[in-house]
Order: structure tokens, then sequence, then C-alpha cells
């Protein structure tokens, strides 16, 4: 029975390697020709010639199609600004470096048969770099703690989705984009299966320190309250420390009145509850900057242009910013 299944690839820094991956995908649909296909590449304002590559991909091909963004949103809105325009049963995302073995495409679709709604890759061997994979494992600890993953999930950016989760992804209007945590909101009926990770062939990754710790934040603040209920109690544990700590210098000064008062202890003790109080403080800000932006209507991205036939009336899902 014939399928329509969606690539949905956002772009950034790949101008040498966007066509290989296009190229990859064309290969694995002459071995499956049972299935229809469609490829969107999604421009996350990238700083090289990408857009071009794409440009010259949607003219080659009649159904690898474009999308360029105004400004870089970063990948998860870039990939939320595809799957709006995607038609396909199934949605499979994937990164543009090369490094993910497309091949393993219908190993992953496969497990969707077996009622599960998405399906992720996960790696034996990750061909990251040290820092990458250092933020990979620091990701994964704030979903665990804060986003209420399972601990043993594994996971990546390449993975399957039926078409209901995306329609579902796709009615999250709010400027700030976690796509883990909308997946997990809305099914529990997550699995992995092993794929290959193949070596970068050139390059690096897109993802700097300040671009990890932004994520992180964003997964932490954007769909859990735990940084405040953390605020909360460390407030009252200090103020029990501080109690106690007040019961004892009162005690000290009544049974030995001519104790001298530690200067030093004294502004330790100040320092501390300080920046106790400006960490809270400064997360409590964080998500009224947070409503502020979402109740002022900030974009989750905006498009530029189309290439290849999508057009502002094709999107399905939700609405769409557009200059």
């Amino acid at each position: 029975m014939s399928r329509l299944i969606s690539f949905v690839i956002p772009c950034y820094g790949s101008e040498h390697t966007i066509e290989g991956v296009v190229e990859e995908i064309m290969a694995l649909h002459k071995s499956h020709q049972e299935d229809e296909y469609e490829i969107i590449l999604v421009n996350d304002s990238s700083p090289d010639h990408v857009w071009c590559k794409i440009c010259a991909l949607s003219k080659k091909y009649d159904n690898v199609k474009g999308i360029n963004l105004a400004k870089n949103f970063g990948q998860h809105a870039a990939l939320l600004a595809g799957y709006r325009y995607t038609r396909g049963e199934i949605i499979v995302s994937l990164d543009d470096d090369g490094q993910i073995a497309v091949e393993d495409t219908y190993k992953i679709m496969d497990e969707l048969e077996k009622g599960y709604d998405v399906v992720y890759g996960k790696y034996r061997v990750k061909q990251h770099s040290r820092f990458r994979n250092w933020g990979s494992r620091l990701t994964k600890t704030m979903m665990v703690h804060l986003v209420d993953i399972p601990k043993d999930f594994e996971g990546s950016s390449f993975y399957a989705a039926k078409r209901f989760l995306i329609e579902e992804m796709g009615k999250y209007e709010n400027p700030y984009v976690y796509l883990p945590g909308l997946v997990f909101r809305s099914t529990n009926k997550i699995t992995s299966v092993f794929v290959n990770h193949r070596a970068r062939k050139e390059g690096r990754s897109g993802y700097s320190l300040g671009k990890l710790i932004a994520l992180w934040i964003n997964g932490a603040t954007t769909f859990s309250v735990k940084p405040l209920r953390i605020s909360a109690l460390l407030g009252i544990v200090f103020a029990m420390i501080g109690f106690v700590g007040a019961c004892v210098v009162v005690m000290n000064k009544v049974l030995h009145p001519d104790m001298m008062a530690g200067w030093s202890s004294l502004i330790c003790v100040i320092l501390l509850v300080g920046g106790i109080l400006l960490i809270s403080l400064g997360t409590i800000g964080e998500y009224i900057g947070r409503i502020y932006l979402c109740i002022n209507k900030t974009p989750q991205y905006v498009v530029r242009d189309f290439e290849n036939g999508i057009s502002g009336s094709d999107e399905s899902m939700s609405r769409k910013n557009e200059i």
C-alpha cells in the first residue's frame, strides 16, 4: 500500500553536504518504490549559500521543496516550520550534515507499525565531538529531571512520527519551541532503535556553548515549572538554616557576652543568601519575560521565501508568520 513520507531537514551551514543527503533519500526511494515521498528543506538563515543550493535542488527534483526563514530561529523552530507544510502520513526528521545513515529510515518506520507514535534513532557510538557529546548528556539529564522523560530513553535528531502527532505539535503557537517537550506531552508511545552514525565529513556542529545553554533554558522553562519549585525549596531550606543559625548566635551571645561577632562569616552568609535570592528572582523573571513575549505574539519563525510549489495557503496545521 502506497504511503506518502515527508522528510523535513533544517539546514544551517550545510551548503556542501545537503545535496548528498537529498541524493541518499533519492537512492532510498529507488529501493522502496512502493512509497511516495517529499523532501522539505528549511533554511534557518544560514550564513553560507545553502538557500541557493536548496533552490537548485528544488528545480532539479520535483519533490524537493524549500522554505527560507528570514532570520535564525533555531533548529526546533525550523523543524516546526517544515512540519506545517508536510502532507505525508509519516514525517521523518534528520540532520543536514550527512552523519545520519538515511538507509536506516525504514528500520525506524517499521517500529511505527508496532503501535508506536514516534520512533527515535539512537547511536551505539556517537561520532560527535567531545563537547557535543557532553552537551547531549547534559541535555538528557535536564530532560529527565525537568521534562520527566524516562531515564532509559535514548534519542537523537533522527526520528519518524505519525501524522496525528505532528499535527498536534503544530498547534503549539508560542515562540519558545522545544520539540521533545511537545512530543512527550502528547504521547507515551515512544521508543528508539539503534541506527548508524557516521563521522562528519566537513564543517562542525552549529551548536555553540551559547546555543546549548539557550536550549537547556528553553527546555527547562517551556514545559516545566520545576525551576520555580527548586527556587521555592531553596528559599525554605535557607530560611530554616538562617533560623537555626540565629538561634545559635543568640545562645552563644547569652552564654558568652564577650564573644566578638564574626565579620567574615557574616559576609559569607550575606553573599550566599543574596546569590540564592538573585537566582530565584532571575528564574521568576525568565518565566515572566516568556509570558510577556507569548502575550505579545512573538513569532516562532518568519518565512521570507518558498520554493517549488509551497505557498502560504499550503499550511494546514497552524498559523503562519510571513513577510
